[in-house]
């Protein structure tokens, strides 16, 4: 029984370490945004980032610290049951520090168009164009019920890029395998103080501030 785990350096959002052991660590802390809550106006506004970046997540890692601590004490006692009852809440609060830690750098002011090189040859290899790729992500991201995440990932085992769709705050890579590259949020609190309950709207609106170098930038690591 036992959970992966991922440390974030306190000045950036880079994954820096898997942590597979909870005896011995460092409490995670909220990244720095590498922008200014009002850098992706008018497509999210600074409201909506201000309480997405420093209620929500900040909730998510304060949460997970709490969460690792008692898993620790858990398993010094040898209290198996505890370990199992805590589960939910790390699968819960881990992922969504993970879920957000990427999402924020794949975002930015000057983000938008449409990707380069390797990432855009991949795209049109498995999606057959850019506008077809941008159409089924849109329609898996508009899909999920209730509260989840939209997701571009890499299937390292068959060397191709994968649309998906996770509930709630579940990590793509612990639930699902696939490598996350780009992650839309589609929980309310991401869009409804700008877009209400029109979720396809926000989802238009996104693709303006895509971080398309972020995303290549993930593509080319995991294919090493």
């Amino acid at each position: 029984l036992f959970f992966f785990f991922f440390l974030f350096s306190r000045s950036s959002a880079k994954l820096v370490a898997p942590l597979g052991c909870l005896v011995s660590r460092q409490k995670h802390t909220l990244p720095d945004l590498p922008y200014d809550y009002a850098a992706l106006e008018p497509h999210i506004n600074a409201e909506i980032m201000q309480l997405h970046h420093s209620k929500h997540h900040a909730t998510y890692v304060n949460n997970l610290n709490v969460a690792e601590e008692k898993y620790k004490e858990a398993l010094a006692k040898g209290d198996v049951t505890t370990q199992v009852s805590l589960q939910p809440a790390l699968k819960f609060n881990g992922g969504g520090h993970i879920n957000h830690t990427i999402f924020w750098t794949n975002l930015s002011p000057n983000g938008g168009g449409e990707p380069k090189g390797e990432l855009m040859e991949a795209i049109k290899r498995d999606f057959g164009s850019f506008a077809n790729f941008k159409e089924k992500l849109t329609a898996v991201s508009v899909g999920v019920q209730g509260s989840g995440w939209g997701w571009l990932g890499y299937n390292k085992e068959q060397g191709r890029l994968q649309i998906a769709a996770c509930a709630n705050q579940d990590p793509l890579q612990g639930t699902t395998g696939l490598i996350p590259l780009l992650g839309i949020d589609v929980w309310e609190h991401a869009y409804y103080l700008q877009y209400k309950n029109v979720r396809p709207d926000y989802l238009k609106a996104i693709w303006n501030v895509i971080n398309w170098e972020n995303v290549s930038s993930r593509y080319a690591t995991c294919k090493k």
